[in-house]
């Protein structure tokens, strides 16, 4: 463990023979993990790899209070998980979608719905553009990598409460554009 936390310290500093070494160390290992979870090799890789990109982009904010190890795992376990979830999800959707019958009515999308979707993405992007730096940051690790309030405020080293009230406060500008937008159209 102590030259876990000296390599940590290292690649904090910006050693990237360190990170060569760590990742050389933990990549494969981490691959058989991600497959035996996802079942898929291919994936594995591919959320091992994010998984690195991270760790060396945000080394100088990163929080890990117990192993370098036990931080990689956890991730490569959450991000796994994540997947399996998403996989469910689109598949239990592309059932009910072959399931129900045909609707011979509309062959293509409204274009109306078109322009609706496409105005309100708009507005969403515009509005998380606008978030603060923490915030938004809070808001993609939260909504988009999936992770829980306590894993965010180890990693950005704040209060776990900090973290609510930041995702509350996001939550709240995004519902008050949607809501303007809604009433506009």
């Amino acid at each position: 463990m102590t030259n876990d936390l000296r390599a940590l310290r290292r690649i904090k500093e910006g050693d990237i023979k360190e990170f060569e070494t760590v990742f050389r160390l933990y990549y494969s290992p981490l691959c058989l993990y991600a497959t035996g979870i996802t079942g898929r090799r291919d994936v594995a890789e591919e959320i091992v790899q994010e998984l690195f990109y991270v760790l060396w982009k945000e080394r100088e904010t990163l929080a890990i209070y117990r192993s370098l190890r036990s931080y990689l795992y956890a991730g490569v376990r959450n991000r796994s998980l994540q997947y399996c979830e998403h996989r469910e999800v689109v598949e239990r959707h592309r059932e009910r979608f072959l399931a129900s019958p045909p609707d011979n009515s509309r062959t293509s999308p409204d274009p109306h719905d078109l322009l609706e979707n496409n105005e309100l993405e708009s507005i969403i992007d515009s509005a998380l553009r606008h978030l603060p730096e923490r915030r938004l940051r809070i808001f993609r690790m939260h909504r988009l990598e999936g992770k829980k309030y306590a894993e965010i405020a180890a990693a950005l080293s704040l209060s776990v409460k900090t973290v609510e009230a930041e995702m509350t406060k996001a939550l709240q500008s995004l519902r008050k554009e949607i809501e303007n937008y809604t009433r506009i159209s």
